[in-house]
């Protein structure tokens, strides 16, 4: 099961939403992990920051957790 996690905008990009689901404690270890291992975006492995998520997007971060971007509305 994904755990999911609220957004109130259209999309959030995947360092954001690293950080909102507190997986890691600030945004250079954030920064680091993904340039290093990277995550699994709907199935793919991503490295990019900047990578926009939408509802319904699954995260699954190695050693921490699988993820659901979920809408508050």
């Amino acid at each position: 099961m994904h755990e999911p996690i609220e957004i109130d905008t259209e999309y959030i990009t995947l360092g954001q939403f690293i950080k909102l689901a507190n997986i890691f404690e600030s945004g250079g270890i954030v920064k680091a992990f993904l340039n290093d291992q990277g995550v699994l975006v709907n199935g793919e492995r991503e490295h990019r920051r900047g990578r926009k998520l939408y509802p319904n997007d699954v995260v699954e971060v190695e050693s921490a957790g699988s993820y659901v971007v979920a809408t508050s509305k």
